[in-house]
């Protein structure tokens, strides 16, 4: 194996290379699209939106979404 040190955009230019060849070049974009950096504090906002919740409260409303929701 090649200890080779690439800078980060050589790196990213074989990776394209190689998804596109992989995929195609619809492909390598419908992959590229799945990650984003999004914006935010997700801890903060967990914390906001999470704070009057606790386990008992949890299980007990997906409980209540299985009572509701007709099993196949």
């Amino acid at each position: 194996m090649s200890t080779q040190t690439w800078d980060p955009s050589a790196i990213r230019k074989r990776g394209l290379e190689a998804l596109a060849k992989a995929l195609g070049p619809v492909g390598m974009v419908r992959f590229l699209q799945q990650f984003e950096t999004g914006v935010g504090d997700y801890t903060k906002d967990r914390e906001l939106y999470l704070k009057d919740l606790d386990v008992q409260s949890i299980v007990q409303e997906i409980k209540d979404r299985r009572a509701r929701t007709p099993t196949d």
